[in-house]
Order: structure tokens, then C-alpha cells, then sequence
């Protein structure tokens, strides 16, 4: 057992990053839990288009344990990654379904984007990107990535809602007993709730592997509640079993064939004017939601050095633009850093031993779907929303008395929940510092890279 410690302090300099192998296990098995829904979602919103789903879910748990094994072999971070959300509905929703192009079409698209992310990491570009923003701004990314995973969690566990008068408001528990949806819905949300205190509580006793025990409480009552007759699963309402389907016996751990989608590509239209379009709307999102995501999850880690850069981020990069490549062959959407990752560097994880545990636990997914799938979205809620308060704990880094650094920050902060994007946040942001600095004389903490990033923005905006 100490030998086999010690290969692994070696392999991924444990003792270095001041963590254990256990700590690392740990942190991997958070992060994939918190993941995990991706697995049924990520199939579910391709399907749409045509895509075989069986063979979509397939692709994803392939798609996510490659790219998370390069982010290990890459650079040694803790960071997983998976075809991501936005992403994949942009993917079905907007390219094949309003615009009309085939899934295969889309899917050669990502490719392409994957090739050009791997010469702009080879060209330092992206690298150059994550270090021309202020250190302001990139604890401002922290904060707003804590509050947009906090509503994420939030709109997974249906505790917030869509209300036609105020646009989003508090689910109504008087009104679930009145349409007799409390036992579906209903009973789902109060369990978040008390998901939520049942994790928060674990925190302040400090109980190790806390997020983890958190999704793992709230999924047993879940279980509980079902068998007890008060949760009653309605398909129609999507709200499914958690009680893993083991129907089918041995057949149900075979995993489903990507015969459908491996190797689909279609670069027919590759020269036309909205296929460029499309590319670079996905080149563009997939940039910024992973600098984003770095900066964020890096920066609550306190893994930037003094300047506010990330070591082997060139690794980082690299093992996201290989990911997306290798995902469009294998037949999904963007594979990209996801932000979920935050759950286990709150737990301690800080080398690529998380991201391999992470890895190992999506190729285990090809043959325990069924008891992964079984998981609900409201059962990771708990861990979305206690993860999204640690991240928010990073404005205590602004100085909020500068009024030219903390009215960017706070712009960045506010932009990524209310636009329900990572980059649109980053948009605001650094418009927002060029515009308030240079206007009053700050443009001598502006770096020309921030001026170019300013104008690609602005004309985005115009443009798209």
C-alpha cells in the first residue's frame, strides 16, 4: 500500500501540492457526482436531432473520460471535463433545429473548432488571453461563476422557477398541493432544501468529504421518499425513478454501440458563410467558458502564482482542445472544462489524481449507467449551491474602494447568473475595465491584449 502511494506521490506530486492520495480519491468521486447528470442530459437534449441516444450516452462517457485524462496527463490539475451544457443546446436547438443543418454538419463544426483550439494553444494565444486579465477580474470570475453554479443548482432542484409576471420567482408549494403535483415535484424541491441545510451543517462540523455526503444524504431520501409512497416519478413531468432500473439484468450494464454517430462528420457546406458562423460561435463560447472556468476554479484553488497566472496552463488548454476534437468524432457536442469541478477542489483536490479518479468513474459509468442515471438533479443541487457560496467568498479579494477595478468586477459578477453564461460575463467584464479606465485615466494598467480582447467583443455583439 505504500508502495503504491508513493508511485502515486511521484506520478502526480502529491506531497508537492500539499494533498494525500485520499483527499484526491475524494475530491474525484465529489466532482463526478456533481457531473454525473451530465450522462443523462447530454444524451437527452443531442437526441433531438435525430442522434441515437443510447449512442450519444456512450460517446459522452467516452468523450468525458479521455478529455479528463488529458487535463491529468497534460497538466497534472484537478479539473474534469464533459460535453458541456449551452454548448450541446446551441448544438441541437440553434444549428440543426432552427438553422436547419444535419447533426452531422454540427458535429464537423466542433471538429473544426477542436483543430483551431489546438494551433491557438500551441501559439500560446489562449494562454496569452488568460494572462492579459487583471487579477481583479479574475476573482470577480470566482464570485460570478459561485453565484451562476448556485443557480444552476437552484433551477436543478426546481426551487427557483419561471414565472410568467416576475420571470423567475420562488417555487409555490401552496400551488403544487393545488394542482397535485406536491408528490412529484413538490416533495423534490423540499428535499433540495433540506439537502442544502443537511450539507451546510456537515461544513460547519467540519465533516470530511462533506459535498460528497450531501449528495449522497439528499439522494437516500430521495430513495426513501420514493419507497415510502410521498415521491411519485412522472416521466411526463421528467421527473424520473432514483431507484436504479436493473430491469433488464445482465443486459443493463452492456454498454450501447456508437456505430449511429462515430465518425459522422459532414464538411459538405464547410466553406458556406453560416457554417463559418456557426464554427466560430462555438469557437468563441468554448474559449471563454474555459477561461473562465480556470480562472475561476484556479483562483479559489490558489493555484496562481503571484502575477495572477496559472502554471501549465498550456497543458490545461491543450487537454480541452483535444477533448473537443476527439468528442466530435466520437459523436457529441463541445467537450469542454466544466465548472463543476469546483466541488472537488473544495474538497481538497489539487492534482490530476482527481481529475483520473474523475476519469476512471465516466468509464465505470459505460457499465453502471443505470445506477449512475438514477442520480437526480436535485440530489447534486445541494453540492451546486454550497460550492457556488465557497466561489462567491472570492470578492473579499476586491478592492472595493477602487472604484475603476471593483465596477468591472462587480459588472463581471452580475453578468454570469443573469445571462446564464460564463462568457458573457467575461464580455462584460473586460468592456466594462477598458471603457471605466481609460475613460478616467487608468489606461496605463491596460494591456494592449485587453484593448484587442474589448474590440472582439464589442464586435461580436454587432455581428452575431
Amino acid at each position: 500500500m505504500q508502495t503504491e502511494t508513493g508511485f502515486l506521490d511521484r506520478l502526480f506530486h502529491l506531497s508537492a501540492n500539499g494533498t494525500t492520495a485520499r483527499t484526491e480519491m475524494l475530491a474525484g468521486i465529489t466532482t463526478f457526482m456533481t457531473m454525473a447528470y451530465i450522462l443523462a442530459v447530454n444524451p437527452a437534449i443531442l437526441s433531438i436531432t435525430g442522434m441515437d441516444k443510447g449512442a450519444v450516452l456512450t460517446a459522452t462517457a467516452l468523450a468525458s473520460c479521455l478529455g479528463t485524462v488529458f487535463m491529468a496527463a497534460f497538466a497534472n490539475y484537478p479539473f474534469a471535463l464533459a460535453p458541456g451544457m449551452g454548448l450541446n443546446a446551441f448544438f441541437a436547438f440553434t444549428v440543426v433545429l432552427q438553422m436547419g443543418y444535419s447533426w452531422q454538419m454540427a458535429l464537423a463544426a466542433v471538429f473544426i473548432e477542436g483543430i483551431i483550439f489546438i494551433v491557438l494553444s500551441l501559439t500560446n494565444v489562449r494562454e496569452a488571453i488568460f494572462n492579459a486579465i487583471p487579477m481583479t477580474l479574475k476573482k470577480a470570475v470566482s464570485a460570478g461563476i459561485g453565484l451562476f453554479i448556485a443557480l444552476i443548482g437552484l433551477l436543478n432542484a426546481q426551487i427557483i422557477v419561471a414565472n410568467p409576471a416576475t420571470k423567475i420567482s420562488l417555487f409555490s408549494f401552496k400551488q403544487s398541493v393545488a394542482t397535485g403535483t406536491f408528490h412529484t415535484v413538490g416533495i423534490t424541491v423540499l428535499i433540495a432544501m433540506i439537502g442544502i441545510l443537511f450539507t451546510g451543517i456537515l461544513m460547519v462540523k467540519k465533516v470530511r468529504g462533506n459535498i460528497l455526503w450531501g449528495i449522497l444524504g439528499t439522494w437516500i431520501l430521495a430513495v426513501i421518499c420514493e419507497l415510502a409512497g410521498l415521491y411519485v416519478p412522472n416521466p411526463e413531468l421528467k421527473m424520473f425513478s432514483v431507484i436504479p432500473n436493473l430491469s433488464a439484468g445482465a443486459a443493463s450494464f452492456v454498454p450501447a454501440s456508437m456505430t449511429p454517430i462515430l465518425g459522422q462528420l459532414d464538411f459538405s457546406n464547410v466553406f458556406s458563410l453560416d457554417f463559418l458562423v456557426v464554427m466560430f460561435a462555438f469557437l468563441f463560447v468554448d474559449i471563454f467558458d474555459t477561461l473562465g472556468t480556470l480562472i475561476g476554479v484556479s483562483s479559489k484553488a490558489n493555484m496562481l502564482d503571484a502575477n495572477g497566472k496559472l502554471p501549465r496552463i498550456k497543458g490545461a488548454l491543450m487537454a480541452d482542445a483535444c477533448a473537443t476534437t476527439i468528442g466530435a468524432v466520437l459523436g457529441t457536442s463541445t467537450t469542454t472544462t466544466f465548472v463543476e469541478s469546483a466541488t472537488g477542489v473544495s474538497e481538497g483536490g489539487r492534482t490530476g489524481l482527481t481529475a483520473m479518479t474523475v476519469a476512471v468513474l465516466f468509464l465505470l459509468s459505460l457499465f453502471l449507467s443505470p445506477i449512475f442515471m438514477a442520480i437526480p438533479a436535485f440530489a447534486t443541487a445541494p453540492a451546486l449551491v454550497i460550492v457556488g457560496f465557497l466561489m462567491l467568498t472570492s470578492v473579499a479579494g476586491i478592492d472595493f474602494n477602487d472604484f475603476s477595478e471593483s465596477i468591472p468586477a462587480y459588472i463581471t459578477i452580475i453578468a454570469m447568473p443573469f445571462c446564464y453564461s460564463i462568457s458573457e460575463g467575461i464580455s462584460f467584464g473586460v468592456i466594462s475595465y477598458v471603457v471605466v479606465n481609460v475613460l478616467t485615466g487608468g489606461q496605463k494598467k491596460i494591456s494592449p491584449l485587453m484593448y484587442v480582447l474589448a474590440v472582439i467583443f464589442v464586435l461580436k455583439y454587432i455581428l452575431l
